[in-house]
């Protein structure tokens, strides 16, 4: 039995040395060559790559890969482990697959259901569309879409070890449907992020396959390796900005990238919440220098200095939140350049419980024993009761 798993990706990075891993340039088409296996030969929709995202590689593996028995998808960051943590090896693969027919993501469960939350973050026409296709090309799945669209379920990524006969069978399916569904809806988009609507739905559309099949599913865990490379970026440049004491420079660069790319700060793009730290410094400072205050940046310029002075911040303030306050808390407040507006934002993006608000700042007006913090806290204490 033989294994091949294609990482997909459009960036460079560090892949497993393990050969059954290949990486492959999905959107090459269109892209500056990095060095890898591309997606624009032979058959392919490489060019597409901004609707299909991840896509345009299944779609190549598709039509123009037929040298191993079983074929897998993951992506550059992301990858299907163990329990142990660890990716699968071959052997892996081999034993799990002769009781299983793929081995994919643990199922997602959502708040509410996927069409609610699809079309809270997307075109909701766009599934809806889908779904009428479905019911048009191949009206025995079509009950089983319905009821798991309106359900809180689904798989994610597009990440799978399969046959490579059962992988062919899915993506004719998947793609006979969605060339149809290009056809009829609105493929422009404000940002990138949202442009790829075909590789959303697909995540979706695997659950309803396996389930219409009673496939029998190995779900796993999702691996994490290293942050993505678009945050890296922006974190590298937000340390500029900070480094030049420039709050509003970061801002409106922040601003103008979560608008092509909100999903930045998703907690799968934001491993480390230093993008989050990053928005909170950039509100401590604009805000101080409004109300006249000592600024953070005046104290602190270096990224990293910043994110671990937040982070404690946070922290010391869930503490006085949940009334655990220590002494040592008390000390880094009073030794810190702690302002009044740094303790409400970080109080105000943990709770919106008004009357443990107000108690966190009078419990650290009455301790500590800055007199102007004391003060402010106690005059902002009021505004919340």
């Amino acid at each position: 039995m033989s294994v091949r798993i294609f990482i997909m990706t459009h960036k460079q990075f560090d892949h497993p040395k393990n050969p059954m891993y290949q990486p492959l340039h999905v959107g090459h088409a269109k892209a500056a060559d990095l060095g890898y296996m591309g997606d624009d030969t032979g058959d392919h929709i490489s060019e597409l790559n901004c609707y299909y995202s991840e896509l345009t590689g299944i779609y190549w593996i598709w039509k123009n890969y037929h040298a191993a028995d079983y074929v897998g998808v993951c992506h550059y960051r992301r990858y299907l482990i163990k329990e142990s943590g660890k990716t699968f090896t071959a052997a892996d693969c081999e034993r799990i697959l002769k009781d299983y027919d793929l081995i994919t993501t643990k199922k997602v469960e959502l708040n509410f259901s996927y069409h609610y939350g699809f079309g809270e973050n997307h075109n909701v026409e766009a599934l809806d569309e889908t779904g009428r296709v479905i019911a048009e090309l191949y009206p025995e799945y079509y009950e089983t879409f319905l009821k798991l669209v309106n359900e809180n379920k689904t798989y994610f990524g597009n990440i799978m070890i399969t046959s490579k006969a059962h992988f062919d069978a899915y993506a004719e399916w998947l793609f006979s449907i969605f060339f149809v569904v290009q056809k009829r809806i609105d493929l422009s988009a404000p940002d990138d992020y949202h442009r790829r609507v075909f590789g959303f739905i697909s995540e979706f559309l695997l659950y309803v396959y396996v389930t219409y099949h009673r496939w029998r599913a190995y779900e796993c865990k999702v691996g994490m390796i290293g942050e993505k490379a678009e945050t890296k970026e922006l974190k590298q440049c937000l340390a500029q900005f900070f480094l030049k004491r420039d709050a509003e420079g970061a801002k409106q660069y922040f601003d103008d990238i979560l608008k092509k790319r909100p999903d930045v700060m998703m907690e799968a793009s934001d491993i480390t919440g230093e993008l989050r730290l990053s928005m909170q410094t950039i509100a401590t400072a604009r805000q101080e220098v409004q109300n006249g205050l000592p600024v953070i940046l005046d104290h602190y310029q270096d990224f990293e200095q910043l994110m671990h002075f937040f982070s404690t911040l946070n922290r010391i303030v869930s503490h006085y939140l949940n009334q655990e306050a220590t002494d040592h808390d008390l000390k880094w407040i009073c030794t810190e350049p702690v302002t009044f507006i740094g303790i409400e934002i970080s109080a105000l993006m943990q709770t919106s419980d008004r009357k443990a608000i107000r108690r966190c700042f009078k419990r650290i007006a009455k301790d500590c024993d800055k007199e102007e913090l004391a003060q402010l806290l106690m005059e902002r204490a009021r505004s919340y009761e």
